[in-house]
C-alpha cells in the first residue's frame, strides 16, 4: 500500500483532520500553527496541500513544493493561489464551492428581512438606548414584492426558492445559465439587467471578475425605483460603494444589507455611518455547519486526489469549466470514476476504450474521453498520466479510442456508457447524474445496480442462491469491517452481483476468505 502525505496548511474544522487521519493510505500533518517560513521548509515532502486564505500559494511556496500533485483550497475563493504557476508545474487546484451554500443563502435572507424591517436599528434603540418607540420602526413586507436576483447559481437559485416561500415574485438575470433552470423553479428569467433594476429588492450572487465589478453603479441605481432595497452577501465591489453611499444618502436606496466590502476589515468604511445600512463582517460562511462541511469536503477531495481517483472541482484542467453548463461537470468526474472502477476490478492491459453518450452530454464527448483515459490508466501509471497527456499516452500504448452518440430513446435524459476491453474480455459500465451532483453507477457487466461511486467498495459476484449475503456479512464482521451500504443486482442466468460499501480498509486476507466461499464467482476491491 502506497502512503500519500497530506499537509493541512491552515486551520480547518477538526472533522476534516479526523477524516484524513482515519485513512490508512494517508499520512496527514496539521501544519496550521507552523510559521509560514517553517511551512515552506517542509512542504516539499507532501503530495497534497489543503489551504485557506492565510497561506499564499505563490512562487516561493511552489518552488519548495517539489512533490505536490494537488492543492485543495478549503473554500470558494482562490485569490491567494498562483493558478498559472500551479498549472505550469502540473499541480491541480481544487476548491470547495458549495459547502457554505446554505450559510450564504440564509445570510442573504437575514439581510433581506433586515432591509424590510430595520431590525438592527430597532434592536439598538431598545437594547442600547433603552428607547421603546414602536411607531418609529414601520417596515414593509416581503410578500407580494418583486425580488431581482443577479446570478442564478447554487446560491442565487436557493435564495429564489426561499423568497418564493415568502410570497415574493422573483426575476433572475444570469446570461450563463439555461433559462429553463429559472423557469423550472417558477422564476421569471430575463436577459436584460434593466428588468432587475425595476424590482423592489435586489440581491447579487456572482463571482467577482472584470464583468461583475461595479455591475451596480451610478447609472444602474438611477434606473431603480425610489425606495429600492439592496443586498450583497457575495463579493465586495460588485456594487460600487460610492454609488451606494450617495443613493442611500439621497433616499433613492431605502436600505442596504451588506456582508462584504471592497477593503476588509471594513472598520472605517463610510457606509457604516449611515442609519439605513445593516452590516455584518463577512459572515456568509460563518456557521458551525458550513465550517464542518468545508473541512470534510476538502479532506475528501484531498483523499481522492492523493489516490488519483478523481479531482473534484478542479479549476485548472485543460477544459474551461466556466464555459460549460453546470450539469456537465458531474459527468466528467463520474466518467473518470467509472473508468477507475473498471480498471481496479479488471487489472489487465487495456486494448480499447469505448464511450457511448446519450442526451445533451453528448456535446462534450471529447472531454469525457479524456477523463475516461485518465481514470482507466491511473491505476497502472499513477502520476505519469494526466488530463494534458492522456490521449498521447493512449496512442503510445496502442489503445483504440471509440466515441459514439446514442440517438435512440431510453429511461435517461443523459447517460454515459463505458466499455473497456482488456485481454480478459470487455467490461461495460453505465452511469448518470441527478440534480446538482448526485452521481450513480446504474449498470455493471449486465447487472442493474444503484451505486454511489465513492469510498471503499467490495464487488462480489456469485451464484444466486440463498444465504450468500449472510456469509459475506459474517466474514466482514469477523474482520471488524463495517458495512455502510449494500447494493445487489441479479441477472437471468442465475447470478448476482453485490456492491458493498465499507467503512474500513479491506486487505488481501479478507478478499481471499470471500473468494473461498463456494458460491463466489469473483471478488474485487475498489477505492474511489
Amino acid at each position: 500500500m502506497t502512503v500519500k502525505k497530506v499537509m493541512v496548511c491552515d486551520t480547518i474544522h477538526e472533522k476534516g483532520i479526523e477524516l484524513l487521519s482515519n485513512e490508512e493510505d494517508i499520512e496527514v500533518f496539521n501544519g496550521a500553527n507552523l510559521p509560514k517560513d517553517e511551512l515552506l521548509k517542509v512542504i516539499g515532502e507532501y503530495d497534497i496541500a489543503i489551504t485557506r486564505s492565510s497561506t499564499p500559494v505563490n512562487e516561493a511556496f511552489l518552488k519548495n513544493a517539489k512533490n505536490l500533485k494537488a492543492i485543495v483550497r478549503a473554500g470558494v475563493g482562490v485569490d491567494n493561489v498562483d493558478m498559472d504557476g500551479c498549472s505550469k508545474r502540473g499541480i491541480i487546484v481544487m476548491n470547495v464551492p458549495t459547502a457554505n451554500t446554505i450559510a450564504a443563502v440564509e445570510m442573504t435572507m437575514a439581510h433581506l428581512l433586515a432591509t424590510a424591517r430595520s431590525f438592527p436599528n430597532a434592536n439598538n434603540d431598545l437594547k442600547l438606548d433603552r428607547i421603546w418607540k414602536r411607531e418609529k420602526w414601520y417596515g414593509i413586507e416581503l410578500f407580494g414584492k418583486k425580488l431581482g436576483i443577479i446570478g442564478f447559481g447554487n446560491i442565487g437559485s436557493r435564495v429564489a426558492t426561499r423568497a418564493k416561500a415568502f410570497g415574493m415574485d422573483v426575476v433572475a438575470y444570469d446570461p450563463y445559465i439555461d433559462s429553463k433552470k429559472a423557469i423550472d423553479l417558477g422564476v421569471e428569467y430575463s436577459e436584460n439587467l434593466d428588468d432587475i433594476l425595476s424590482c423592489d429588492f435586489i440581491t447579487i450572487h456572482t463571482p467577482k471578475n472584470k464583468e461583475t465589478i461595479n455591475i451596480i453603479s451610478y447609472d444602474e441605481i438611477s434606473k431603480m425605483k425610489n425606495g429600492v432595497r439592496l443586498v450583497n452577501c457575495a463579493r465586495g465591489g460588485l456594487y460600487n460603494e460610492d454609488a451606494l453611499y450617495d443613493g442611500l444618502k439621497s433616499g433613492k436606496i431605502a436600505y442596504l444589507g451588506i456582508d462584504v466590502f471592497v477593503k476588509e476589515p471594513a472598520i472605517n468604511n463610510k457606509l457604516l455611518d449611515l442609519d439605513n445600512v445593516s452590516v455584518t463582517p463577512h459572515l456568509g460562511a460563518n456557521t458551525h455547519e458550513s465550517q464542518e462541511k468545508i473541512a470534510t469536503q476538502a479532506a475528501s477531495q484531498a483523499i481522492s486526489a492523493a489516490r488519483g481517483s478523481s479531482f473534484p472541482n478542479a479549476l485548472n484542467l485543460p477544459i474551461d469549466e466556466t464555459k460549460i453548463p453546470s450539469f456537465v461537470k458531474p459527468y466528467l468526474e463520474l466518467m473518470q470514476k467509472m473508468a477507475s472502477f473498471v480498471a481496479q476490478v479488471n487489472k489487465a492491459s487495456i486494448g480499447t476504450i469505448k464511450i457511448v453518450t446519450e442526451g445533451e452530454i453528448s456535446d462534450y464527448i471529447d472531454s469525457l474521453m479524456t477523463f475516461a483515459i485518465v481514470g482507466a490508466l491511473k491505476e497502472s501509471m499513477g502520476a505519469q498520466i494526466n488530463y494534458v497527456n492522456a490521449e498521447f499516452i493512449a496512442e503510445e500504448k496502442n489503445i483504440k479510442l471509440i466515441k459514439e452518440k446514442f440517438t435512440g430513446k431510453s429511461a435517461f435524459k443523459n447517460s454515459i456508457d463505458l466499455y473497456i476491453t482488456t485481454n480478459k474480455g470487455t467490461s461495460e459500465i453505465k452511469g448518470t447524474a441527478f440534480g446538482d451532483n448526485i452521481q450513480r453507477i446504474v449498470k455493471f457487466d449486465g447487472f442493474d445496480l444503484d451505486i454511489e461511486p465513492t469510498g471503499k467498495m467490495i464487488i462480489f459476484k456469485n451464484t444466486d442462491v440463498p444465504g450468500v449475503i449472510g456469509e459475506i456479512g459474517t466474514i466482514l464482521a469477523k474482520n471488524d469491517i463495517n458495512i455502510a451500504d449494500f447494493r445487489l443486482g441479479r441477472d437471468d442466468k442465475g447470478q448476482a452481483l453485490s456492491a458493498i460499501l465499507v467503512d474500513n480498509n479491506v486487505d488481501k486476507k479478507v478478499l481471499q476468505e470471500l473468494k473461498e466461499l463456494p458460491t463466489c464467482l469473483g471478488v474485487a476491491y475498489t477505492v474511489l
